[in-house]
């Protein structure tokens, strides 16, 4: 069975592709990056669900494949929610990571240690070209730091270390960070449905 990531990020692809193969050896994951000539739609939601569920359809119905889209951002409570949806571009359209970072490290230099919380939210949805069949969420809780730690990961994970942890999301192995994160939970919670998918008569 071919499964689209709806991404044409190379870290999201890798991470999720990583985790769906382990769990599914002989699924076919495919990319944005197959399919050089679609559009994909704006993302116009007002929260991470609305934003995959846009995304999921859009690309299944176009494509007439079966479609996974994730969206994700860091969300601190101090900063009252930023950069939440517009962590990719929290810095201005077309910003790096480390712009964006540099901008986070900026709004939050007078912020005391203990009110340096955030999570990381990531929302998933699967649909295919008759529309969306499940959407998911899941959480990762820890502090931001004042200072840039390891150069594993991408996005926030060199200032953002899970709470019980020691070491940023930037310092962990790749195996270590796709256990724990906000990315892992959603995908645990949407893997039962693809499985079931994967051992449908209709499919053999």
């Amino acid at each position: 069975m071919e499964i689209v990531i709806a991404s044409r990020n190379l870290h999201k692809i890798r991470e999720l592709r990583r985790i769906l193969k382990d769990q599914f050896p002989r699924l076919d994951i495919l990319s944005l990056l197959d399919f050089p000539a679609y559009e994909p739609p704006e993302e116009t939601g007002k929260t991470f669900e609305e934003n995959v569920i846009l995304k999921a359809t859009h690309a299944a119905t176009a494509l007439h494949l079966l479609t996974l889209a994730d969206d994700s951002g860091l969300i601190i409570p101090i900063l009252d929610g930023a950069p939440g949806l517009f962590s990719a571009r929290f810095a201005g359209k077309g910003a790096s990571d480390a712009e964006n970072r540099k901008k986070l490290l900026h709004e939050m230099e007078d912020v005391p240690d203990d009110q340096r919380t955030g999570y990381f939210e990531c929302a998933i949805a699967l649909a295919d070209p008759d529309g969306l069949k499940k959407v998911v969420s899941g959480t990762c809780e820890g502090t931001i730091l004042k200072k840039e730690r390891g150069n594993k990961g991408f996005g926030y994970d060199p200032l953002f270390v899970k709470h019980d942890y020691s070491k940023t999301f930037a310092e962990l192995e790749e195996a270590v960070k796709n256990r724990v994160s906000h990315r892992r939970k959603a995908l645990d919670k949407i893997l039962p449905y693809i499985d079931s998918l994967l051992h449908s008569p209709h499919l053999r």
